[in-house]
C-alpha cells in the first residue's frame, strides 16, 4: 500500500467528536482507491537497555538501498540524510554490514516522524528475527530494539513499516550496533566522500601480462556475461590502454551500449576547460555511433553504439593504436558482431601531445549505478591477444587482479577475479563473501588460436 495523502479534519469535528456528535479518525488514501481499513498495532515494548562497548553507527546514505520497491515507490537513499519519502508499506529498505565475527549485536534506530502527531511502526529484520519500533518523534531519536543473532560475513539488515497514521512514514539517518559480534570489527560505508562510490560498490581489474617487449599495435580480447549477471548499471570493459577503455555496458532496461572513450591529456574532470589544442579529435565513426565529450572522471572523446547486446553470448573486441608520426597517436576500435558475424568499427579517435603505442592492457568490471549496489555482476574475460608491429600474435596466459580505493579504503570487500576453465574472470556486487587477495596474479593456458582477422579489410 502506497499512501499518498491524508484527509485532514478540522479540529472542530474533533470537538464534536468529545461530544458524540461526529468523528475525526485520519484516513489514509491512495491514488483514488480507499485502502482497507489498518488497525493501529499496539505499541512495542522499546527496549530500555543501552549499548554494549564500542558502538558502530551505520549510516545509511553511504550502506542502503532500496531492494523491494513498491509500484510508484518514492523512497530515496539521500546524502548525508539518509531514509527519505517513505511512504509505502510494502517497500523494504536493506542496510548491510559485514561483521569479522559471529555473535549477538545489540540494535538501535536513529529515525525521526515527518510531522507533529505523526506515529508509525515499522519492523527491523534480519533473517527471520524481527522487532517492531514507533517512530513519534519529530526530532531524531534513538530506538533501542535489542539483540539479535548474526554470522560472520555481510549481513543484511531489512527495515519495513507496518503503520502510519500519516502519509510519509519517518526518516532513518542511521542503525547503531554494539554487542560481541562487534567487537573483531566491521566492515561498511563510514566515510561520507565514499558514500556515493560505496553504493555503486568496488570496482575490480585484471591487468594483463603483455608478452613481449615489442612494441604492440593491437589488442584482441573476448567476454562472455553469464545469464542473469548483467543488471542495468553494470560497464564490462574488455580493451582497456593507458589512455583510455573499450567494452559495453547495461544503461537501462531497455538500452545497451559499445562504449570506447580516450582522455585527454589535460587532467580535468570538465570538458569546456580543455584547451582546444589538448581536445580529443575524432578521425572517423561507424554508422549510428554517437560521438561526444565525457566528464567526471577525467575528460575526453567519447562514442557509443546502441546495440542490444545478451547474456550468455561471447563478444569480440579489437583496439589499434599507433603514432601518426606528427606527435599524436591514433586509437580505433572495432566490436564483432555476433549474432550477424561482422566486425564493425565504433571510433576512431586522435590524441594530442601522445607518441605511443598500446600499453597497459586491461579489463574491468563496474557499476556505475549506486541505486543499484545491491545486486551482483560477473563475467568471463577470455582469450586475451596482443600483435606487435612486426605482424605476430601472441597470446595472454596471465593477469593480476586489482581493486579501487573504494575497496583498498575498506568501505566495500564485494569483489574478486580469478582464472577459470574459459580463461579469467571478475566478480562484484551484491555482498558476496568470497575473497581473493588484491594484487594476486592467476595464469590461464590459453589452447585457442590466434585471431583470423583481415585487418586490411576492416570497416
Amino acid at each position: 500500500m502506497i499512501r499518498k495523502s491524508i484527509l485532514q479534519i478540522p479540529q472542530i469535528l474533533c470537538i464534536l467528536l468529545l461530544l458524540g456528535i461526529s468523528s475525526c479518525s485520519k484516513t489514509a488514501t491512495g491514488t483514488g482507491v480507499t485502502p482497507t481499513p489498518q488497525p493501529e498495532p499496539k505499541p512495542p515494548v522499546q527496549e530500555q537497555t543501552g549499548h554494549q562497548g564500542n558502538q558502530y553507527a551505520i549510516p545509511l546514505a553511504g550502506n542502503a538501498f532500496v531492494t523491494s520497491p513498491a509500484s510508484g515507490f518514492s523512497e530515496t537513499i539521500a546524502d548525508p540524510a539518509g531514509l527519505k519519502n517513505w511512504n509505502s508499506f510494502n517497500t523494504v529498505i536493506s542496510t548491510y554490514v559485514r561483521f569479522n565475527k559471529a555473535g549477538k549485536v545489540r540494535i538501535s534506530i536513529k529515525a525521526k516522524a515527518n510531522a507533529a502527531g505523526e506515529n508509525s511502526t515499522a519492523e527491523l529484520r534480519i533473517g527471520d528475527q524481527k522487532k517492531s519500533f514507533k517512530i513519534n518523534s519529530e526530532k531524531m531519536t534513538e530506538y533501542m530494539l535489542g539483540d539479535y543473532n548474526v554470522t560472520a560475513g555481510y549481513v543484511k539488515i531489512d527495515l519495513q513499516s507496518t503503520f502510519s497514521n500519516y502519509y510519509l512514514i519517518g526518516e532513518v539517518s542511521e542503525i547503531v550496533l554494539s554487542g560481541d559480534a562487534t567487537t573483531a570489527g566491521l566492515t561498511y560505508a563510514a566515510k561520507s566522500d565514499f558514500y556515493y562510490w560505496a553504493r555503486r560498490g568496488p570496482s575490480c581489474h585484471l591487468g594483463y601480462t603483455v608478452p613481449t617487449s615489442e612494441n604492440v599495435n593491437y589488442y584482441y580480447s573476448e567476454i562472455n556475461v553469464p545469464v542473469g549477471q548483467d543488471p542495468v548499471g553494470s560497464y564490462f570493459m574488455a580493451n582497456g590502454f593507458g589512455e583510455g577503455y573499450f567494452g559495453f555496458q547495461v544503461n537501462s532496461t531497455t538500452e545497451r551500449r559499445i562504449l570506447f572513450s580516450v582522455w585527454s591529456p589535460f587532467n580535468t574532470d570538465d570538458p569546456n576547460n580543455i584547451p582546444e589544442d589538448q581536445k580529443i579529435k575524432l578521425n572517423r565513426k561507424g554508422p549510428d555511433v554517437y560521438t561526444g565529450e565525457f566528464g567526471n572522471e577525467g575528460s575526453g572523446g567519447q562514442s557509443y553504439l546502441k546495440y542490444t547486446w545478451k547474456a550468455g553470448t561471447t563478444y569480440r573486441f579489437l583496439l589499434k593504436g599507433e603514432p601518426d608520426g606528427t606527435g599524436k597517436t591514433d586509437y580505433t576500435a572495432w566490436f564483432y558482431k555476433t549474432e550477424t558475424n561482422e566486425w564493425v568499427l565504433i571510433a576512431s579517435f586522435k590524441r594530442p601531445a601522445t607518441s605511443t603505442y598500446l600499453k597497459g592492457f586491461h579489463g574491468f568490471l563496474e557499476n556505475f549505478s549506486p541505486n543499484n549496489g545491491h545486486f551482483g555482476r560477473t563475467a568471463n574475460y577470455m582469450n586475451q591477444w596482443v600483435r606487435t608491429t612486426g605482424g605476430s600474435w601472441l597470446k595472454v596466459n596471465e593477469a593480476k587482479f586489482t581493486v579501487d580505493n573504494t575497496y583498498n579504503q575498506k568501505q566495500r570487500v564485494d569483489a574478486i577475479g580469478g582464472s577459470n576453465a574459459t580463461g579469467f574472470f571478475l566478480k562484484n556486487g551484491g555482498f558476496f563473501n568470497d575473497y581473493v587477495a588484491p594484487n594476486t596474479k592467476f595464469t590461464f593456458n590459453n589452447s585457442q588460436s590466434a585471431p583470423s582477422i583481415d585487418l586490411t579489410k576492416l570497416p
